[in-house]
């Protein structure tokens, strides 16, 4: 199965996950494109890159997508979290605006959606996860990447306080790669 991301942190959480299954990264396959993620659900921006790159390769592939739904903002950014500042922006710059502008309420929850979408040319097989907790008030931590350092967990900590491996038992993309993989086996 291919696994259609570029995202070297992705690619490491679900491959620790789903160790069974034999599994290729895009870089692996000699596939270098960049998918555009312009649908409006998570979901929809993960079956698309799931038939992308099966339309490509005619491979079994397992494709996602996730983001950070901040109650306070209506949910924003979610499937925006990557690109709402723009592709230049950093994820230092993301997570400070996004401080700043969760600092205006009183509600600091938030939650960590992942959806995981298994296609091989003919059916879906979806798994999701979801995550709560907080944003922090300040950026804390030096593991993970993206909004890691601002997404506070109910113990305090945030994600990138966590080790990779204490990250990967609780992460919303953990939770929809088991997910996934409890829907696999059945079939």
């Amino acid at each position: 199965m291919i696994i259609a991301t570029n995202n070297k942190g992705k690619l490491q959480e679900i491959k620790s996950i789903l160790k069974e299954y034999e599994l290729y990264s895009l870089k692996d396959k000699n596939i270098n494109i960049d998918i555009i993620e312009d649908q409006d659900s998570f979901l929809g921006n993960a079956k698309k890159k799931a038939m992308v790159i099966f339309d490509l390769t005619h491979e079994e592939t397992i494709a996602d997508d996730s983001g950070l739904c901040i109650k306070a903002l209506n949910d924003f950014p979610g499937v925006m979290t990557h690109r709402f500042l723009g592709d230049a922006a950093t994820d230092e710059m993301r997570n400070e605006y996004l401080i700043n502008e969760v600092n205006k309420y009183d509600d600091r929850s938030a939650s960590v959606v992942c959806i995981l979408v298994y296609y091989d040319g003919s059916d879906f097989v979806v798994g999701k996860g979801v995550l709560k907790g907080t944003i922090a008030k300040e950026r804390r931590g030096n593991n993970g990447f993206g909004f890691d350092e601002i997404f506070e967990l109910p113990n305090g900590l945030t994600l990138a306080q966590l080790t990779p491996e204490e990250k990967n038992e609780i992460s919303a993309r953990s939770l929809a790669a088991k997910s996934l993989k409890k829907q696999l086996q059945k079939r």
